[in-house]
């Protein structure tokens, strides 16, 4: 896996006790950018290529309704690929760079908007969070006097992970809210000590940026890089809003690849917030990683911040490294890849941008199980897009 599993929050039931529909579709992004600004997709060749040929292989093999990809090359030209069906209650077309739920990737969204106050002097990374939150981080070995920014954006606070402590009906959250779930456990070690992957990290992280502009995270966002990029088909959904806007393919979520799949798109994603509630689409998340490892969102000084590194553990690939909201991937052909990955219930997304920005693969599926065999060879897809 590139990035932390929403496994353990299961959406078994919406509110009101009705059992959610199912289907599992894979969008796959798998690009490779020249630098700059994308140019008009065109239709992948009636002659399958190897991009074309992993997409079959998940639907055709692994099982998966559908897969989405979208890869620009080094010759300046994009192209979006399809597999599957969108939807498997009406076997609808999927819509090619659909719009999905990318989980995790939020996070690198968030870690840019902390690093650009960084860089305005608002914001010191190895300011203690008791500077900007004060008082609010207590709890069995938790102490915000001692956890910095940084061990925030890098996943070394020891802070424990919300997510197992949701409830199963999925409902609104307050951030706060899902603060205070996890300040209820235990420190799993001192800030600092260790890696360990945990939401709760960037939950802190978006209440910072919060309280040090004085405006909500999503309009932060919106303004520094949705608006900047021109990612017209990126958004951070309003309170309340369950739907997905533009044409998506339909999620699905199932616990093992024997059971039958439930339709999860519809949901309240506020339990994700700074950690995982963006939508967007393939090219745009090529179109941000990019711009990203190209240096236009980020003074030099904050992105080579951004790109120092850690081994990571569970749940990335071998031989993968956290920077702050970035992971740096080896590549089979050598070299590795920059990106970060996410999971939703419903939507799987995985790729990045090569060392010298030339190439960057997106992968986003939506079926979400205990079997993660099917998502080792998204990865395949996305290192082959890399490679080629």
């Amino acid at each position: 896996m590139r990035e932390q599993s929403w496994q353990r929050f299961r959406p078994s039931e919406r509110r009101g006790g009705r059992r959610p529909a199912v289907s599992a579709v894979v969008a796959v992004a798998a690009g490779a950018l020249t630098m700059g600004a994308l140019m008009p997709a065109s239709s992948a060749a009636a002659r399958p290529d190897t991009v074309q040929q992993g997409l079959n292989a998940l639907v055709d093999s692994d099982g998966l309704p559908a897969a989405l990809a979208s890869v620009g090359g080094a010759d300046g030209r994009t192209r979006t690929y399809t597999a599957g069906v969108g939807d498997l209650a009406t076997g609808s077309k999927v819509p090619r760079d659909g719009q999905v739920r990318i989980g995790s990737n939020t996070k690198t969204f968030t870690s840019v908007v902390v690093l650009q106050l960084v860089a305005e002097g608002k914001v010191r990374l190895e300011a203690p969070v008791d500077t900007y939150l004060p008082g609010l981080v207590r709890g069995k070995g938790i102490d915000g006097r001692h956890i910095t920014v940084r061990h925030l954006l890098q996943q070394t606070s020891g802070l424990p992970d919300y997510l197992g402590h949701l409830d199963e009906d999925v409902r609104y959250y307050d951030p706060y809210e899902l603060l205070g779930l996890a300040l209820r456990q235990q420190a799993h070690f001192e800030p600092g000590k260790q890696w360990e992957y945990s939401n709760t990290n960037y939950v802190l992280a978006g209440l910072i940026a919060q309280r040090v502009t004085g405006r909500p995270l999503a309009a932060e966002m919106d303004r520094r890089i949705i608006k900047h990029l021109d990612l017209r088909h990126t958004y951070f959904p309003a309170p309340g809003e369950t739907g997905i806007r533009e044409p998506h393919p339909h999620g699905y979520y199932r616990d093992t690849a024997s059971q039958p799949l439930g339709d999860v798109t519809e949901m309240d994603p506020s339990w994700a917030w700074a950690a995982g509630q963006l939508v967007s689409t393939n090219s745009d998340l090529n179109r941000f990683f990019t711009a990203l490892l190209d240096g236009r969102l980020l003074p030099a000084a904050q992105l080579a911040q951004m790109r120092a590194t850690v081994p990571a553990g569970a749940p990335f690939a071998s031989g993968a490294r956290y920077g702050l909201g970035l992971v740096s991937t080896p590549l089979s052909c050598g070299g590795v890849y920059w990106g970060h990955g996410g999971s939703f219930p419903g939507y799987e997304t995985r790729g990045g941008v090569t060392e010298d920005g030339r190439r960057a693969a997106d992968v986003a599926v939506t079926v979400q199980q205990s079997d993660k065999a099917p998502m080792k060879h998204v990865e395949s897809v996305v290192d082959s897009a890399l490679c080629s």
